[in-house]
């Protein structure tokens, strides 16, 4: 199951462009604008990770992250606070109220990311998988080797990040554009057909004679890992 992260932010075009980035990376995400939400929301269920904002309508970050510290079942869950307050004592102070890290605004999300990423894996390194395994088909994440079966396969960088994207959210099918920007960067500029031609060298080193393909092609729309892969084998 992936985790589930939790992000409470009022600004709304910053709260979509995190979801859009978590969610791209795998994560689990909900999102909530105020902090009387917020607070109701954490006393229903509790999230692997919070993004926090400090200023919020109608409770604060910093009281909110004060409450989750006073209760057992959160005192131990990571939380990044974001604030447009970069001064000393301003970070001091919510880090002393609990926080485990801290971005100013603006900030890049790419960091922001890997910071969330950072966060889960010291707290719950059982979700930051190093290998990702669906059926006789095995992707190291750390030493960037892929196997199926009894066989090493050898795949280009284009094609490991591509097939390492698709197994982090098996089922979920991404448009060709979206693959683009999180496979390729949203600072190259190739056209959408280049999808389709590395999933077909992706898949020519994937799938021998007979055997089934983990990719799926929706018509009309891109591609998905298939979430019946490992069930099929």
């Amino acid at each position: 199951m992936a985790p589930r992260i939790l992000v409470v932010e009022d600004e709304e075009s910053l709260a979509i462009l995190l979801r859009y980035n978590l969610t791209a990376e795998g994560y689990e995400v909900e999102h909530v604008a105020r902090g009387d939400e917020a607070d109701i929301r954490l006393r229903e269920s509790v999230p692997d990770l919070l993004v926090l904002d400090w200023m919020l309508p109608a409770l604060s970050g910093i009281e909110i992250c004060r409450r989750l510290r006073a209760r057992p079942e959160t005192a131990r869950l990571p939380i990044i606070m974001l604030t447009a307050r970069g001064e000393e004592a301003e970070r001091i102070r919510g880090l002393q109220t609990g926080a485990d890290d801290y971005m100013v605004k603006p900030f890049s999300v790419p960091e922001l990311v890997a910071r969330v990423h950072a966060l889960l894996r010291r707290a719950k390194p059982e979700h930051v998988a190093q290998r990702l395994v669906m059926g006789d088909l095995e992707l190291d994440r750390v030493t960037k080797r892929v196997r199926r079966g009894d066989r090493e396969l050898h795949l280009g960088p284009t094609e490991f990040r591509l097939l390492e994207f698709l197994m982090k959210s098996p089922g979920r099918v991404f448009a060709r554009e979206h693959l683009l920007d999180q496979v390729w960067g949203q600072d190259v500029y190739v056209d959408e057909r280049t999808v389709d031609v590395h999933v077909g060298r992706l898949r020519k080193v994937l799938n021998r004679r007979n055997e089934a393909d983990p990719i799926r092609t929706v018509r009309g729309t891109g591609y998905s890992f298939d979430e019946t892969f490992g069930r099929l084998n």
